[in-house]
């Protein structure tokens, strides 16, 4: 059967005190509604309708690469008048599911549990109990079944001891929603059209309300402030780092780990304090990453070591490397086994060749670096010449005196010497000691 997703994205969020449109604040460095579209395409035969309004623009450009039906809610209406904006839009008997683009961590799972409970005769509602469940719609059953839904501000007092609250996360048949939103009224508190007033309908016509209940509240949690978004960020990554220590990694502290994407780790790893995983990140088998360090859309092979502070960016590392302390691998950087890259060293679109050595303070960039090359303290590649980017290639076992500058495109030779303080413009021969730099003059008894 066809799934309809509508997912409600047009408020403003008033409350996060901030320009962007609340749905596009983040969790894990991704969009709210991100997440949820994430998870909603898990579904499958179905369609996803993303209702907009505030900062409608800037939510089409965020979420450009998806394959979404946008639909303008031009005035802010409440719940019901948002999904009425969507219903010419619907499959004629279709399920629909209703999410929210600021509810962003409910599972694919949990979706389509609720999808196999929507027949002609029945419907499906998310429940979740809080301990304090001030400002939350109360779910009103009457001999165990939902009757109806009470929001906070309409409830009586009675009601308000209700601790079982409605998240607004529902699935119903598009006939039923065809029939039942043209019926509702903003005779309330809000002067709003609700969502969850077809929960009363539903129950006048005998089609049941099935509730269902998520695994953690965190699950069902929006996002109303930067209070609720700090706090659902620890939880989610809080669920990042079980799964991986679950998986055979160590961590030295859970709770200073953000993984802003996915981090697949082998066994026996380790990682410390204040690590920061962005994109797609592979460590294999005993990799040790230091103390706040950021990698972000690399792969460490087996047995390499990160030393403290050090940044990998779009890099590929080999196995038994080592790298820092605070050392930077720019994109397009490849290090074979072995490798070397010191403390305050920045490669960038470079090959570093098996038991290469770029020790201290220096520059590798548009390079290829031979095996078991040496490059001294201070070495830099000069590959701009403002205009174009130009390779400089290094020998294997080279060694590479510190302070050298290698002006690109040059050459060094296998098993060639360079001078310490040299300036190299031109290529360098296999086994060829070279020096190129200024004749000193010393003057003794020299008076200012």
């Amino acid at each position: 059967m066809i799934t309809d997703i509508v997912i409600l994205a047009a408020g403003q969020g008033t409350r996060m005190r901030s320009s962007l449109p609340k749905v596009l604040h983040t969790i894990a460095g991704q969009p709210m509604v991100e997440h949820v579209i994430r998870q909603a395409q898990a579904i499958s035969d179905s369609r996803i309708h993303l209702v907009t309004g505030h900062g409608s623009d800037q939510v089409r450009d965020a979420l450009a690469d998806y394959d979404i039906n946008y639909i303008m809610q031009t005035e802010q209406l409440g719940t019901g008048h948002a999904v009425a904006q969507a219903l010419p839009a619907l499959t004629e008997g279709s399920r629909v599911l209703i999410l929210y683009g600021d509810v962003p961590l409910t599972p694919a799972d949990v979706m389509q549990s609720m999808l196999n409970n929507v027949t002609e005769n029945s419907m499906s509602l998310l429940t979740v109990e809080l301990e304090n469940p001030h400002g939350y719609g109360r779910i009103v059953r009457t001999a165990g079944a939902i009757t109806a839904i009470v929001e906070h501000k309409d409830a009586s007092e009675s009601q308000r001891s209700i601790r079982e609250i409605n998240t607004g996360i529902m699935a119903v048949s598009q006939s039923h929603l065809a029939r039942w939103l043209p019926e509702l009224s903003c005779d309330n508190a809000q002067g709003e059209y609700y969502l969850t007033d077809i929960i009363a309908m539903a129950a006048k016509e005998k089609v049941a309300v099935v509730g269902s209940q998520p695994e953690f509240e965190q699950q069902v949690q929006g996002v109303n402030n930067r209070l609720q978004q700090a706090e659902l960020e620890r939880w989610y990554q809080l669920q990042q780092a079980l799964v991986l220590m679950e998986s055979g990694v160590s961590l030295a502290d859970p709770a200073r780990i953000d993984v802003r994407g996915t981090l697949t780790a082998g066994q026996d790893c380790f990682i410390d304090i204040n690590t920061l995983f962005e994109g797609q990140v592979v460590l294999g088998n005993g990799v040790i990453v230091g103390a706040n360090c950021v990698l972000k859309n690399c792969t460490v092979e087996e047995g390499t070591v990160i030393e403290p502070n050090s940044m990998i960016d779009q890099s590929k590392v080999a196995e038994n490397c080592r790298i820092g302390p605070f050392a930077r691998l720019r994109p397009q950087t490849e290090l074979a086994a072995g490798a070397k890259i010191g403390n305050f060293v920045e490669t960038k679109k470079s090959q570093i060749g098996a038991g290469a050595k770029v020790n201290h303070l220096t520059y590798i960039g548009d390079a290829e670096i031979g095996e078991r090359a040496n490059i001294g303290a201070g070495t830099i590649t000069c590959n701009y010449d403002g205009v174009n980017k130009f390779k400089t290639k290094v020998g294997a076992d080279a060694f590479i005196g510190s302070n050298s500058a290698l002006v690109a495109p040059v050459s060094i030779g296998e098993k060639a010497v360079i001078g310490a303080g040299s300036t190299i413009t031109k290529d360098v021969s296999d086994y060829a000691l070279s020096v190129a730099r200024g004749r000193q003059i010393s003057k003794d008894n020299w008076k200012k």
